[in-house]
């Protein structure tokens, strides 16, 4: 997989063109710069970090390791401004942004010399990111975890046709944790691959040991999209998920999704390990995840598939 001309690998300055997902309360300065010190794109998410937490973040991850690593920010997040300035004060060269308006920071940031890649869930979206003058897309089909898409767009679907419509390094993310589904994703239009589940249950992601095995433990359709009248989300089905759903089969009564939303359900859930009172995000490939691992060897076992998976002759 390695390779110079790769346009991802180029883009970004690493060598390999797999990219770690910025995910809320698991992307911290470890994930993030073991990733990086394997030949990827390490990420970490802001997402869940104070300005503060986040600064830390930045400079642990600069002491451990030498090559590139970004930065996630959502911008649906509060302390948007303030995450921004400190990422230009840190000096950070790559930011993926998410959740927004691609125009919105991405000439502020390219100013400042930084690489700017935007994740979408739509064809639309993706040629609107071209128009903002982005470094780069991440197309992100609906089996992915954490926040969504609307269209419920599959990647084997939308890859091809984002790839058809703009001319920008594209980035397929969604249903992604073996090397021969890099393949298939390269495959079909996409010059590298964003993973998220995968990453999630290794021991450097900062989520609970709780949650972790519980990944381990997930099989097909125990996820699901919900929240659309919020923002879309998919996770597991728990006693928090079967509140929700108690909430739609009542009306989808939005301010009572809201109310049980309450404050802080995904870190009570992937951070602090409630398995029944959290809100749990992952994406559907969990059901292909049975081992917590370290990221070097997750990284052994995606190239090693990568290179093992030959095309079939009609």
């Amino acid at each position: 997989m390695e390779a110079t001309h790769n346009r991802i690998s180029h883009l970004f300055n690493i060598k390999y063109p797999i990219i770690q997902a910025g995910m809320i309360w698991h992307s911290g300065w470890k994930l993030a710069s073991a990733v990086s010190n394997c030949g990827g794109l390490g990420i970490i998410g802001a997402g869940s970090m104070y300005p503060d937490i986040l600064r830390e973040n930045i400079r642990k991850c600069k002491l451990a390791t030498d090559k590139p690593f970004g930065v996630n920010v959502p911008m649906l997040y509060p302390n948007i401004d303030e995450i921004i300035q400190i990422i230009l004060e840190e000096g950070v060269k790559i930011v993926f942004t998410s959740a927004g308006n691609p125009k919105t920071y991405t000439e502020t940031l390219q100013k400042e010399g930084i690489k700017v890649a935007h994740v979408v869930s739509s064809t639309k979206f993706a040629v609107k990111c071209e128009d903002a003058g982005v470094d780069a897309v991440v197309a992100e089909g609906f089996e992915a975890g954490g926040h969504n898409g609307r269209d419920e767009t599959t990647t084997f679907c939308l890859i091809p046709n984002v790839k058809k419509h703009i001319s920008k390094p594209l980035i397929a993310a969604g249903g992604i944790a073996l090397g021969s589904q890099i393949k298939a994703a390269m495959i079909l239009g996409a010059d590298g691959v964003q993973i998220g589940s995968r990453f999630a249950a290794t021991h450097e992601a900062s989520a609970h040991e709780n949650w972790k095995k519980k990944i381990t433990e997930l099989q097909e359709g125990d996820t699901h999209l919900t929240l659309k009248e919020l923002a879309p989300v998919r996770m597991v089905k728990n006693k928090f998920f079967n509140e929700l759903e108690d909430i739609y089969v009542n009306g989808r009564n939005k301010d009572a999704l809201i109310a049980s939303l309450g404050r802080a359900r995904a870190k009570k859930g992937m951070f602090e390990g409630d398995m029944e009172e959290g809100e749990l995000e992952i994406g559907q490939v969990s059901a292909l995840i049975d081992e917590i691992l370290p990221v070097e060897t997750v990284f052994s076992h995606l190239l090693k598939e990568f290179e093992e998976t030959k095309m079939p002759v009609f």
